[in-house]
């Protein structure tokens, strides 16, 4: 008998000693500031701003980027680190995704030596947030129909337009906003505070209610020539920042899965049915069994895949390979188990209903199944099928 599906096929013999450590040592901070409060923050709809600095202080925000304060972490470990997050909540992952993968990572890849200087350090200090501006309400799929659209007027830019669905927007410091100009699209550092930048957080939310999600209007912002980013031009910036998270997200989407499966297998082991454990019966034990597959094929396609990254060998559609499926699979995963605790398990008492309805959102960005399908359709045939 095990607690982890994963000691089917010995994952851990695949990983090196550092990487266990990462593992663990994350693990140990989800275990002690995450699970105390996690069905609270959820049940009030609110982001804990009080886990930043701590967040922080355990090297997560920016961890995979080298200097600038960055942790310098490889691939794998980021991963292995994503996966630990969210089996505490998508949420948490979430807010490091945005930290790192997006807007530090924007800027890390395509700033100025000085825009890295002036942002990236405190950012990995967690004393200023950072937000990514890509989405529209008309433009979620399509970045390339995006209408915010940005001027130049003497040495500043004037940015008009509107973003939706931007994780943190209401408590960052800066905004990477993605934009048209007459020269394609570009990306520009908004401090929030700027005259005409207003971020509202979306309400009423059934999944992720334990993170931040917000409109973001631009009317007239101005900001000055430097705050373009230099090195990104056309959709090749954003989609990088994406490639980011989406890598993190086929990791961490395996973690609710884990965290839902342990639930499951705990509570059957207990739960007394007909005079024996829920367990002991061959339907449970089918269930059980489907899941921890799923769970180690899961976690071995993200192991390839980051071990192909670190290599610097990792294809856009591979990426799509792992956030397709893995997401695909664990929100099954969640359904199934939050069906074997019973009416107990649509209380917050329980996990897998909770990592179900955020998967829903974990679903739906950095890319939509519709999309990541199409992507490998046309890896396999060479026939693009967006238009």
């Amino acid at each position: 008998m095990t607690d982890s599906p994963l000691d089917l096929v010995g994952f851990d013999a695949l990983l090196t000693a550092e990487e266990r450590a990462t593992r663990d040592r994350v693990r140990a901070f989800v275990e002690s500031h995450v699970r105390p409060g996690i069905a609270e923050w959820y049940d009030r709809g609110e982001f804990p701003r009080e886990l930043i600095t701590p967040m922080a202080e355990a090297a997560l925000l920016g961890m995979h980027l080298e200097g600038y304060g960055g942790g310098g972490r490889s691939a794998v470990e980021y991963g292995l680190a994503a996966a630990e997050l969210e089996a505490g909540d998508s949420g948490i992952r979430t807010f490091v995704s945005v930290q790192g993968s997006l807007a530090m990572t924007a800027l890390h890849a395509f700033g100025s030596e000085e825009q890295k200087t002036q942002w990236l350090p405190p950012m990995a200090a967690g004393n200023i947030i950072g937000c990514f501006g890509l989405t529209e309400p008309n433009a979620g799929s399509d970045p390339a129909s995006m209408q915010t659209f940005a001027r130049r007027e003497g040495d500043d830019w004037i940015i008009t337009g509107s973003k939706r669905w931007i994780g943190l927007a209401s408590i960052a410091d800066i905004a990477v906003i993605w934009a048209q100009t007459d020269g394609g699209i570009r990306g520009f550092i908004v401090p929030t505070g700027s005259a005409g930048f207003t971020a509202t957080p979306i309400g009423q939310k059934l999944s992720l209610r334990a993170s931040i999600q917000c409109d973001i209007a631009l009317d007239e912002v101005r900001v000055p020539a430097d705050a373009q980013l230099p090195g990104a031009e056309g959709l090749r910036g954003p989609f990088t920042c994406l490639n980011q998270a989406r890598y993190g997200i086929m990791w961490g989407v395996m973690g609710a899965a884990l965290d839902s499966y342990r639930a499951a297998l705990a509570y059957v082991q207990q739960r007394e049915v007909f005079g024996k454990p829920v367990a002991a019966y061959q339907l449970t034990q089918q269930k059980l069994v489907d899941m921890a597959l799923e769970i180690d094929k899961g976690f071995l396609l993200a192991l390839q895949l980051g071990r192909l990254k670190d290599a610097g060998q990792l294809q856009p559609h591979q990426i799509s390979v792992g956030k397709l499926n893995n997401t695909r699979e664990a929100i099954a995963i969640a359904r199934e188990a939050r069906a074997m605790l019973g009416g107990n398990g649509i209380t917050l008492a329980h996990s897998p209903l909770r990592h179900a309805n955020n998967l829903e959102s974990v679903r739906t960005y950095e890319g939509t199944d519709d999309v990541h399908t199409l992507i490998l359709g046309s890896a396999i045939t060479g026939i693009p099928a967006f238009r």
